[in-house]
């Protein structure tokens, strides 16, 4: 039997939901004080609902996505910067030009079930909707870890993008025609990341032939 998955945006009344998604999806010891507190889903809803997304899967709270617009400027910086440390109200431009998504989760017993592919396929159709140039966000890289002795950051990313490597978190991204522009360092705390990240991007195809091409990896 085909699953149905809807995705709407959240409110402040989802909040327990919220939270039961990232507890499953973050168990301990992902420190309980990064889960979403209510006054930045209050802050979300309230300074840009578009961006606030919720996915469920025959009814039930499976996933969870938030974004909001920047003017992307390919400077380097960190997950508390983009994001305002979570809150998005200092962060937020309405008059930019691209959606950067800062945080995407999914409940352990609906992985694998299309749930993290339908929310960025509704961020896809959300920078379409609003005429934005892309979506961007910066991409954990797990997998690092375990070669960062023998490579830098830069050269790991290119191998995964090649197909030499399988990253859990890096993979996905390219399968849903997200491509690698920059490595950023001390990111966000990620003992398997080395606390990188690396910036992808995926092109609105209105903007794929203009769009400057900013410290391209690959």
């Amino acid at each position: 039997m085909t699953e149905s998955i809807e995705i709407r945006p959240y409110r402040i009344h989802d909040y327990e939901e919220l939270v039961a998604i990232q507890r499953e999806a973050f168990p301990p010891p992902f420190p309980e004080e990064l889960w979403w507190r209510k006054e930045q889903i209050a802050a979300h809803e309230d300074v840009y609902p578009q961006g606030a997304m919720i996915a469920f899967c025959d009814g039930i709270a499976a996933g969870s996505a938030t974004s909001l617009i920047v003017t992307h400027t390919g400077r380097p910086h960190t997950w508390v910067d983009i994001s305002d440390n979570g809150c998005i109200r200092n962060t937020h431009e309405p008059l930019g030009d691209s959606l950067y998504g800062i945080d995407l989760c999914v409940r352990p017993a609906f992985r694998s079930r299309g749930i993290a592919a339908a929310l960025y396929e509704a961020r896809k159709q959300l920078v379409v909707r609003s005429g934005l140039k892309r979506f961007l966000a910066g991409c954990r890289i797990p997998g690092f870890c375990r070669y960062a002795d023998r490579m830098d950051a830069d050269e790991y990313v290119r191998r995964v993008a090649a197909g030499e490597y399988k990253d859990l978190v890096l993979s996905f991204m390219l399968r849903q025609g997200l491509r690698p522009i920059q490595v950023l360092d001390d990111y966000v705390e990620d003992e398997e990341s080395l606390h990188k990240a690396v910036l992808v991007e995926w092109t609105n195809p209105a903007f794929a032939e203009s769009t400057e091409r900013k410290g391209q990896l690959i």
